[in-house]
């Protein structure tokens, strides 16, 4: 018995199949590309998910004689997708989480004296990052796709509910709560899609999925659009919430960071609803069949490993993503060299997305490497910037592609002064989806039988500190990242649109 997780990310699918004991016993990937028709734009094309979907499903499914029993699905959030509700073609592609172009919309609602009630409402903040200004922004500049969401033709959702819509042959128009939580439509005291503020950003609620617990069956895959399959489709969340979720931090403090194209650090604050004074977003970590909300507070780091693929693929000086943990320890540190990489700006705990990337104590001595270990570096202190919003943090499990760096993960303890705890399985987000959907169908009977399967594959502990004079190591540290803070507050405000 196994439970099909469907992980669709920013840059790929990967389809995993996990099995009773939480192991993973079959796999499989698929990029899809990248569209940037703008500075700061970003989208994706909707049926090159679904394509990718399918192939990465297929190669999970062929490496293994073992039938699935379920399907889970986690997402790429915030991401404003749209399709015909009849023929389910997307009439344009979608808006991506990262995409910048609705900062202008964000400051007329700002400036307009909205933010303060959208705080109140969604936990979140005014920023390009959230799916409501992208179909604002639509709204004023797609009149022809805009019309048909108004006449009814066109639907709305993320990349959860488009997903779901073709698993079901358009049976079935939902999200999740996890999901909904990141839109700026969402009441996340009530659990529900907010009237009010459907109509401050101008979206017809009739275009909006049903919100949905995020395990219990939703509907079920079609076989003639899906690989053949009829299965239940149980457990849904965002990307985000289903890592903390696989990373079985069902306990109010317990906390997670994933290292992605970006990275985020989640904590649990269970039935409480806790509000941020330090840049943190307040939002659903899950919502149980009974209508039960759990919270978390969440750090949203946006450019994290897409700085090594943007060294790998824009800079050519990587072969691999890979290769960084090799190339960055034939150096003992950056050379001085520091990189911010806001590449679609920063997020947390900053907030500002007019910052750029900047690249910040080149000299003639500067080599590749010495890039290579500033952007290690860099990621390090993006996630040290956010913990430390969040006294009485003890330890922090560790998630995503780039946990398999040991020297980032090092370089991360260091800078935390806290225990780093690698789990035996990456590829948390899509056992997240695994096990929302399994607890939804009854192969897991409680997240207490969920939380045995976890398993410590590797503990960072912060490099010791003699105290005594003789090891400066905790003075260079602590000069780097005032060296970084001081990037930071540069990077800042550059661009213009």
């Amino acid at each position: 018995m196994s439970i099909l997780a469907i992980d669709a990310g920013t840059t790929g699918v990967t389809a995993l199949l996990v099995a009773e004991d939480a192991q993973v016993v079959g796999r499989g990937y698929e990029e899809f590309p990248q569209h940037f028709p703008r500075p700061g734009w970003v989208e994706h094309e909707p049926e090159q998910i679904w394509q990718a979907t399918l192939s990465a499903c297929r190669q999970a499914l062929a490496g293994t004689a073992d039938r699935p029993t379920a399907i889970g699905i986690t997402d790429q959030r915030e991401t404003a997708v749209l399709w015909d509700r009849r023929t389910l073609a997307a009439p344009r592609r979608a808006i991506v989480w990262q995409d910048r172009r609705s900062a202008a919309i964000c400051d007329e609602l700002r400036d307009a004296g909205h933010e303060d009630r959208l705080r109140e409402l969604t936990g979140l903040r005014l920023d390009p990052y959230f799916t409501g200004t992208k179909l604002r922004w639509l709204a004023a500049h797609d009149a022809s796709t805009w019309q048909g969401v108004l006449d009814g033709r066109v639907v709305i959702g993320t990349v959860d509910s488009y997903l779901v819509a073709r698993l079901t042959a358009g049976a079935r128009h939902v999200t999740d709560a996890s999901n909904a939580s990141r839109t700026l439509l969402f009441d996340i005291t009530t659990g529900e899609w907010s009237d009010e503020l459907c109509e401050l950003i101008g979206v017809p609620r009739a275009a909006l999925p049903e919100v949905v617990a995020s395990y219990g069956e939703v509907g079920r895959s079609d076989p003639a659009a899906f690989l053949g399959l009829d299965l239940p489709i149980a457990g849904i969340a965002g990307d985000q919430q289903a890592a903390l979720f696989g990373q079985a931090c069902y306990g109010v403090g317990d906390s997670k960071c994933t290292y992605g194209t970006g990275s985020f650090v989640l904590v649990n604050t269970g039935a409480e609803l806790v509000r941020s004074d330090a840049g943190l977003l307040t939002t659903v970590a899950w919502m149980d069949p009974s209508g039960k909300l759990t919270y978390a507070l969440e750090g949203a780091i946006f450019v994290t490993g897409a700085a090594i693929q943007w060294l790998r693929d824009g800079l050519g000086i990587l072969g691999s993503a890979a290769e960084s943990q090799a190339l960055a320890s034939t150096v003992p540190d950056s050379g001085g060299v520091v990189f911010v990489p806001a590449l679609t700006g920063l997020g947390a705990p900053d907030w500002d997305p007019s910052a750029r990337g900047t690249i910040l104590g080149i000299t003639r001595g500067t080599t590749r490497a010495h890039l290579v270990r500033a952007t290690l570096e860099a990621i390090a202190f993006e996630v040290r910037d956010v913990i430390e919003t969040l006294p009485g943090t003890t330890t922090l499990r560790v998630d995503g592609g780039a946990a398999a760096n040991a020297l980032l993960l090092q370089l991360q303890a260091d800078q935390l002064g806290l225990p780093v705890e690698r789990p035996e399985v990456l590829e948390t987000t899509g056992l997240g989806a695994a096990f929302l959907a399994g607890l939804g169908t009854g192969v897991w009977s409680s997240t207490d039988e969920l939380a045995d399967t976890w398993r410590l594959d590797r503990r960072f502990e912060p490099s010791a500190v003699a105290g005594d004079g003789s090891d400066d190591g905790g003075e260079y540290r602590e000069a780097a990242y005032r060296r970084w803070r001081a990037a930071v507050e540069r990077a800042k405000g550059w661009s213009c649109e």
